[in-house]
């Protein structure tokens, strides 16, 4: 199952995508490219919680086809590299909240500094370059507007969707008794909510304390603690 909600994602991402470029009249009378904007944002947040499984083994049983699906969808949200994903993602399992968890900022609690420093950690140099020669083949044939709002614009956004629901309110401070041993909140919100805000990951303290449940079951892990 893990398998096809992954490649559904990433063909959904695809198709919404493709179709927004090249069909989708930029105007600002129209309700459509806020659709196409919030539709993709979503998708893009998508990739990344299917990258997200795949880290912890998750898409499939078989382990080529699991980090493929999960290189392929972290390189299409943003070139980013895979390895090193799962590198500090484990280490952010292995020391949440802590100083030497890297998605977390323990000089500042502020959301922006904190997002800088969340992004600083994953975006090099070299995949800006990367987007950017991306881009520039792509205006060959896209109108460059089309190009930034349903290319550029949702993928940022959705680095806010995740850092908020992810990582800024799950282990932000204070961190209290009943966030132990993990330093992690859960969503206290509907399952459609859950669902919508952020793929169930506001289920946070569920998902490190069953690093193992896809994204899709977390809900039944929240049913099961509540």
């Amino acid at each position: 199952m893990g398998l096809v909600i992954g490649i559904s994602i990433i063909l959904l991402w695809l198709a919404n995508l493709i179709f927004a470029l090249v069909y989708t009249e930029v105007s600002v009378n129209s309700p459509m490219v806020i659709v196409h904007i919030a539709v993709q944002t979503y998708l893009y947040t998508g990739l990344f919680i299917t990258a997200h499984d795949s880290m912890h083994g998750q898409v499939s049983g078989n382990k080529l086809i699991n980090n493929g699906i999960g290189r392929l969808a972290t390189w299409l949200f943003a070139a980013l590299s895979y390895s090193r994903l799962q590198e500090k993602h484990k280490l952010h399992h292995q020391f949440p909240g802590e100083e030497t968890d890297p998605d977390f900022c323990a000089y500042s609690q502020n959301f922006w500094l904190w997002w800088f420093s969340f992004l600083k950690n994953y975006v090099k140099w070299w995949q800006i370059v990367i987007m950017a020669l991306v881009f520039n083949i792509l205006q060959i044939w896209i109108n460059q507007f089309n190009l930034v709002l349903f290319w550029i614009v949702p993928s940022i956004l959705s680095t806010f969707q995740l850092f908020y629901f992810g990582t800024y309110r799950p282990h932000q401070l204070p961190h209290t008794d009943e966030m132990l041993p993990h330093n992690a909140r859960t969503q206290k919100s509907s399952h459609w909510w859950a669902m919508l805000s952020c793929y169930f990951f506001g289920y946070h303290f569920e998902h490190h304390q069953s690093p193992q449940t896809p994204w899709w079951k977390l809900y039944q892990l929240k049913n099961q603690q509540s």
